[in-house]
């Protein structure tokens, strides 16, 4: 298995440009199946969950053209099957986004269940509710849901939490159906305002995006587009912290300040120093940090995408933090191997007390999730001598051409094989 080997210690200085955002491609490529023609979307990132769903598409029949790696064109007017497999969704839980525009566009929809996660329970009660409200008949049989429905209608729908994947599924459902739909405690992420973005620049009528009620006017048909996501605000707060941690002057480029507010905030409050401008950020390295708490809520509040990669700041900063986790039970997964390297932290339910310590130490770690992947990659590039991070797969889902990004702003790392990472 591939395998990342960081040598720590070497000082990060240069530029790096941040990629489109993951959040946002995924729910994208999925709303393309309701267009009447060919949409294209630009600045595709090189990463595993894009691939994921392209291949998803291709198996719903859908045309897909890259006329180069980056812009690819989706013809979905040429899917037939409405078949979304285990094999697939089990390696990207994301592509159950699939299951409101399949039952918009074609009426019906067979669908696996995504099963477990690593980071926590997500289950999918928040969407089959909401589309059953939308006129959906569903059924679950050997673990596909089955979903119908001739017309879907526009409904009143009350989430008891803002979960971004039922959402995008019932924003994207709505947009198809007769009447209006009205989604109060909606999400507000960023990636939600893209999504409704690009549904309305498709012909659909949506209002409210960005804040916690969406009213949605449902048409007969979505035509093709042309569209570039925004920005990945969790890779630029990724390397924004990198920078803070290990740099001299590091600038990050392509960034929305305004999606990293409460996230600049606390950084500041550590004492990290940085300009902001329009659409980057010039961060400077410091040697030590101040002690902070936060707790990881939904948007506008601290991102729990975001919440590991904090937490490896605050293990160098001065006095004890207290990192909460309120949305995902099994979020601090990365901090038995953190204690590897000799990070001073307690674990209490969902509370991390961190207590900081002078210097990490390299070691062989284990890479469990995707965000854990970039905490732990960003510990290596701090630490004494070698690390050795296994199963860096995960990395690959999310951060596009990571490891040249980091190798151009300085960092000692090196691939165990010469496999390619942009599949």
């Amino acid at each position: 298995m591939k395998k990342l080997i960081v040598k720590g210690g070497r000082t990060l200085k240069g530029t790096v440009t941040v990629s489109s955002s993951k959040n946002s491609i995924l729910p994208l490529l999925a709303a393309s199946l309701l267009s009447n023609g060919e949409v294209t979307l630009e600045a595709l990132p090189a990463i595993r969950d894009v691939s994921t769903m392209i291949e998803l598409l291709r198996r719903f029949g859908a045309k897909i053209t890259n006329e180069k790696y980056s812009t690819v064109k989706i013809d979905p007017t040429t899917a037939m099957f409405v078949e979304a497999p285990y094999e697939i969704i089990k390696t990207m839980r994301a592509s159950f986004i699939v299951l409101g525009p399949l039952l918009a566009k074609m009426g019906r929809a067979r669908v696996s269940m995504p099963g477990g996660c690593a980071i926590g329970n997500r289950p999918i009660d928040l969407h089959l509710e909401g589309l059953k409200k939308l006129g959906a008949c569903i059924d679950i049989e050997e673990g596909y849901i089955l979903a119908k429905a001739s017309r879907l209608r526009g409904n009143k729908i009350s989430l008891n939490f803002p979960s971004v994947g039922a959402t995008e599924n019932l924003m994207m459902a709505a947009s198809m159906a007769t009447g209006e739909t009205v989604i109060e405690n909606a999400a507000r992420e960023p990636e939600i305002v893209d999504l409704a973005d690009f549904l309305r620049k498709m012909g659909a009528d949506i209002h409210g995006d960005g804040s916690d009620t969406l009213h949605i006017i449902g048409v007969d048909e979505l035509k093709p587009v042309v569209f570039r996501p925004i920005p990945d605000r969790i890779e630029a707060a990724t390397y924004i912290i990198a920078g803070a941690m290990a740099g001299d002057t590091v600038e990050v480029k392509n960034i929305v300040p305004d999606h990293l507010e409460i996230v600049l905030s606390k950084l500041r409050t550590a004492g990290v120093q940085m300009e902001v401008f329009d659409n980057r950020c010039i961060v400077k390295g410091c040697k030590r940090f101040n002690a902070v708490d936060f707790k990881s809520t939904p948007y506008p509040g601290f991102p729990t995408d975001l919440q590991a990669q904090m937490m490896i700041l605050l293990c160098l900063a001065e006095g004890q933090s207290v990192v909460r986790e309120e949305i995902f039970e099994n979020r601090f997964m990365h901090v038995a191997e953190l204690k590897r390297m000799g990070a001073d932290i307690e674990i209490k339910n969902r509370k991390a007390v961190i207590r900081g310590v002078k210097k990490l130490k390299g070691a062989p770690v284990m890479v469990s999730d995707l965000r854990a992947g970039a905490a732990l990659l960003l510990a290596a590039l701090v630490a004494e001598g070698q690390t050795v991070l296994n199963r860096i797969y995960h990395l690959e889902r999310g951060y596009d051409n990571f490891v040249d990004k980091f190798i151009g702003l300085g960092a000692d790392l090196k691939l165990s094989n010469e496999e390619s990472l942009k599949k």
